[in-house]
């Protein structure tokens, strides 16, 4: 059972997830900021969003697709050029069935590309119809392709990292919750403000209910994130964590929502970026070490990302 004593605090009630307990599992969000949330009862088709799928998916497996998609096009269109049969096509060399087959692949791929090198070429009503209708489907295929390359290339998006853990720490008088986050590629983020939100389930009545606790942070607003910023919860008497001891803090299940909202000039357009924590995220009585250094000649500032998450252990 939480600690945590309602009577003193509000429960947030703006987060968008329900507030029964029985009805939601798992954490809130994945640390790719996406709600952990399957929908059911619909189609397939109907309840996949092609394009954020297709905008989502990671870049080896969004240019693996486009890949696959060109060759299966061309599979396609080859085997009915084959189906039709080969005498339709005007300077098909002869040879065995394989090197025929390629023959007739390249050519459904340069139809499918438009390239047409024209030693090859189409003969008859039905031959000229499917090559028709395959320059077709390559153009309108080749337009959704580059869109969708548009698309994933001029999005805004957060380039943040954040540290893999959440340090317990001594902080002045008392304790804090920090955790560290930095932006890792040239866009310039200005007006960044920060939100975190406690979300845990707690026994009211005899029934397990979801509470989301706003957690106020000592900087809220930064004027621009450049190196990396600590973001540091102090565990006050406001706040719906004082009383925890360590071991309380580790057999708690709780979750720690991040919500980041900044303004990207290189965009000129707002981004967002969501993340979150575990309670078994946390390490007691550590601090995180200076991640930037200058260079050798003191010229600049040098980012180490590899020491995002590196922290040494501190006295109780």
């Amino acid at each position: 059972m939480s600690k945590i004593n309602t009577r003193k605090l509000e429960s947030d009630s703006t987060t968008g997830f329900g507030t029964n307990g029985r009805d939601s599992g798992g954490r809130f969000y994945n640390t790719d900021g996406i709600p952990n949330v399957r929908k059911k009862g619909i189609g397939f088709f109907e309840g996949i969003s092609w394009f954020h799928t297709m905008i989502n998916l990671k870049t080896f497996h969004f240019i693996l697709l486009i890949l696959f998609g060109f060759i299966g096009i061309n599979l396609l269109f080859t085997f009915i050029y084959l189906l039709i049969g080969t005498d339709h096509l005007v300077g098909i060399r002869q040879g065995g069935p394989f090197e025929i087959f390629m023959e007739v692949f390249f050519f459904s791929a340069q139809t499918l590309t438009t390239v047409g090198y024209g030693r090859v070429s189409p003969m008859g009503n039905l031959a000229g119809l499917v090559s028709t209708l395959e320059a077709f489907a390559g153009l309108m295929s080749f337009a959704l392709a580059s869109g969708l390359f548009f698309a994933r290339f001029s999005r805004p998006f957060m380039h943040v990292r954040f540290s893999k853990n959440v340090l317990f720490s001594p902080f002045k008088e008392g304790k804090a919750l920090m955790f560290r986050v930095a932006p890792f590629n040239d866009n310039v983020l200005s007006e960044v403000e920060v939100k975190l939100t406690l979300a845990i389930r707690e026994l009211e009545n005899g029934k397990q209910v979801n509470r989301f606790y706003p957690l106020t942070t000592t900087v809220s607003r930064i004027n621009a994130l450049v190196l990396s910023w600590t973001v540091v919860h102090e565990i006050k008497e406001d706040s719906p964590l004082f009383g925890f001891s360590e071991q309380d803090l580790m057999e708690t299940p709780f979750e720690i929502l991040v919500f980041i909202k900044a303004f990207d000039e290189t965009y000129a357009n707002q981004v967002i970026r969501r993340y979150s924590y575990l309670s078994q995220d946390i390490i007691c009585n550590a601090k995180f070490q200076v991640m930037y250094h200058p260079d050798p000649y003191s010229n600049s500032t040098i980012l180490d990302f590899d020491k995002l998450n590196d922290y040494e252990l501190v006295g109780a």
